[in-house]
């Protein structure tokens, strides 16, 4: 539980008291041994499960899935050892673990997994979640086996069971008489022991029935600013850093890392930086062959290289190829400004400098925010610069956070650059998300809206079964390529630096994971 930052108190004895009672300081004390300090941009926050406020990797140390995402797509047993799907894809039967108990004691068993899907399954708030919405019984077959029946077959049913939140388990004596959230209690390897806005601690949970980390304890370091974490890696004062929702690492410190010898994972992700098109606010975008000439007219290689120091790789797809169902591989477009200036001619778009169509200049406007993406306005910029030389003019409005979410939504922007959800989520995370336009996304907005030609083929996807959804995703992926209906720029990689106390990192398989498992901290 998260609390406000400890006045200091004075006097020796008050001194005393703070060194006494906080496991921060007293692990300081100790030695970092048999600790695994690890940064975070922000405080843990409200870490209940079934809330949508703390941060997801911390929340991954305390509370387990039914089954856990892997790489590629795939998935591992967790608290469910078995798991079936039947009825044609209507019923969900889990064999759950035996001799699993959470951190106070309480039996992990079908009465826990029931009292927690309860708690948000079949909710209107959680009605963004097919199982949720979709939801019709569930039914307890013994004290290890528990089926779960919809209304009709589940997209992304398996994806739906790994999330973060809300279907992890969280014990059912962590609430009061009122079954209000109280704290933390998970079956997780990791108990929460201390909580400020400094950082938090957590402590190895001995009876765990997994992989037991080799060390005591893990504490969670508040460092809001990326040159303060930076500095601390470097100068061994926390031992993991990285992760898109964690600790951001920019690719110009992955490189000055590198260059100062501090170990650097950096491997493809699952989410892409995408520039949606809005041809219903600037009629010039309905035109295909200017869609074509911007597609072509700036260099998506020399921008990776001046903004990502080549880190980012450039994207011809909606999705890497670490998504599943992530289709056939289009190639990255290369710049060709004469076949972009070609293609204007032909369009109607001419002269000299910014062309010009009945009397209208072919201006077009970017919306771009840092706190959404970081580095989104230099990336503009050189947008702004070289389809200038093909004779568009690019005008770029930053927005804030809170702006980019009203506006988005409201389709206040010519274009505007979005970031795919990433796993678990993909590919029907984006595909119905960012891209169905009857389905309400709140503040994402949408990526692309083509009621007539595109909604059939998402629901075509939506619908397909297993021998067919690939042909079926494959549709929507043609589509869009053919009519440059957005436009992929890069693939984001997932970076992370750690010191050399660390050995056996692995880059988790999702961006809502900490990378623990498998760590072991050198003397």
């Amino acid at each position: 539980m998260q609390t406000d930052r400890r006045t200091i108190l004075k006097g020796i004895a008050g001194i005393a008291a703070i060194i006494a009672t906080n496991p921060i300081t007293a692990l300081a004390q100790e030695g970092a041994g048999g600790v695994l300090r690890v940064a975070a941009a922000k405080p843990a926050g409200d870490l209940n499960p079934h809330a949508f406020k703390g941060l997801w990797a911390v929340q991954d140390l305390i509370f387990e899935p039914l089954l856990r995402y892997e790489h590629g797509g795939t998935f591992s047993p967790a608290l469910a050892s078995e798991w079936q799907v039947e009825d044609d894809g209507k019923m969900l039967r889990f064999k759950l673990r035996q001799n699993v108990k959470f951190h106070d004691g309480t039996p992990w068993n079908a009465e826990a997994m029931i009292w927690n899907l309860d708690r948000w399954i079949g909710k209107e708030s959680t009605g963004w979640m097919n199982a949720s919405r979709l939801f019709a019984s569930h039914k307890v077959i013994d004290d290890y086996t528990v089926e779960i029946t919809f209304k009709e077959p589940v997209l992304g049913l398996l994806n739906e069971f790994s999330y973060v939140r809300p279907s992890r388990f969280l014990s059912p004596k962590s609430v009061d008489a009122a079954g209000n959230y109280q704290k933390p209690i998970g079956t997780g390897a990791w108990m929460e022991k201390q909580a400020t806005n400094e950082g938090s601690v957590f402590e190895r949970f001995d009876d765990y029935w997994g992989e037991k980390p080799g060390y005591q304890h893990l504490e969670l370091k508040v460092l809001p600013d990326s040159r303060g974490r930076m500095a601390a890696i470097r100068a061994g004062d926390i031992d993991i850093t990285g992760g898109e929702f964690l600790a951001p690492i920019k690719a110009t410190e992955a490189v000055t890392l590198q260059a100062a010898g501090v170990p650097v994972v950096v491997e493809e992700g699952t989410s892409t930086i995408v520039a949606g098109l809005n041809p219903d606010r600037n009629p010039a975008l309905k035109d295909l062959k200017v869609r074509q000439a911007i597609n072509m007219g700036f260099d998506r290689q020399a921008i990776s290289q001046v903004l990502y120091k080549g880190l980012a790789k450039p994207a011809g797809n909606i999705f890497p190829e670490t998504v599943p169902l992530s289709g056939n591989r289009f190639p990255a477009p290369p710049r060709d400004a004469d076949a972009a200036r070609k293609l204007l001619d032909e369009a109607g778009w001419t002269g000299d400098g910014i062309r010009e169509k009945d009397g209208q200049k072919l201006s077009i406007e970017v919306v771009v925010s840092e706190e959404q993406l970081a580095g989104s306005r230099s990336l503009a910029e050189v947008m702004q610069a070289q389809l200038g030389e093909i004779g568009i003019d690019i005008k770029i409005r930053s927005v804030d956070h809170a702006s980019r979410h009203s506006d988005i939504p409201a389709r206040h922007f010519d274009i505007a650059l979005f970031t795919t959800f990433g796993a678990p989520y993909e590919p029907f995370g984006t595909i119905i998300g960012l891209l169905l336009s009857t389905y309400d996304n709140g503040v994402d907005g949408k990526l692309v809206i083509d009621p007539e030609h595109l909604d059939p083929l998402v629901h075509a996807a939506a619908s397909a079964s297993d021998d067919t959804v690939e042909q079926a995703t494959q549709a929507i992926y043609d589509y869009l390529h053919k009519q440059i209906s957005c436009m992929p720029l890069f693939y984001i990689p997932s970076i992370w630096a750690h010191t050399d106390r660390v050995t056996g990192f692995n880059v988790p398989s999702t961006e809502y994971d900490l990378p623990y498992q498998g760590v072991a901290l050198n003397s």
